[in-house]
């Protein structure tokens, strides 16, 4: 199963590690992703979601199928 957030998209990133002799290694940063489940008023059910920590934020100030309509998603596609 991949890292990624169905919401936003946001994934693994690379970078390096840079100790204090310049020192450089590779490195992951791997998205802050929760299974969360949310309850959907407009289909009167819940729903269970694999979504990054800044989308949940987005998710519960503006509701899941309004932000599913801004990015174009259905809920097909998030589940």
């Amino acid at each position: 199963m991949s890292r990624v957030c169905k919401l936003t998209g946001k994934g693994t990133a690379s970078g390096n590690n840079v100790s204090h002799a310049m020192n450089h290694t590779r490195r992951v940063q791997r998205a802050n992703l929760h299974y969360k489940r949310l309850f959907v008023p407009e289909l009167d059910r819940f729903v269970r979601v694999r979504l990054s920590a800044r989308a949940l934020r987005t998710v519960s100030k503006i509701g899941l199928m309004q932000f599913m309509r801004k990015q174009g998603l259905s809920l097909k596609e998030i589940t």
